[in-house]
């Protein structure tokens, strides 16, 4: 059952289990702190980490290729968005 269920900082102290089951299954987990601050609670999984081996390996491809000069120069509004029309 996919849903929202807010907490308090303190009901998330003292339950994280449950709560940390209840994201995992899911749901959405709001946590509350104060009035005014609240967070969600998101499972992270290998594919959401920035930095993955294959993620270094394709940012140093990609420098190689501007130093070939196979990159792409835009410098004004006008050339970004002739750019995306080619897309």
């Amino acid at each position: 059952m996919k849903g929202i269920v807010e907490t308090t900082s303190r009901q998330f102290r003292e339950h994280q289990k449950d709560f940390f089951d209840m994201a995992d299954k899911g749901q959405n987990v709001v946590i509350k702190r104060g009035n005014k601050q609240a967070y969600v609670l998101t499972p992270v999984s290998a594919d959401d980490l920035y930095f993955t081996p294959e993620m270094v390996a394709r940012i140093k491809e990609s420098r190689q290729e501007i130093k070939d000069g196979k990159g792409i120069v835009i410098k004004t509004k006008e050339e970004l968005n002739t750019f995306f029309d080619t897309l």
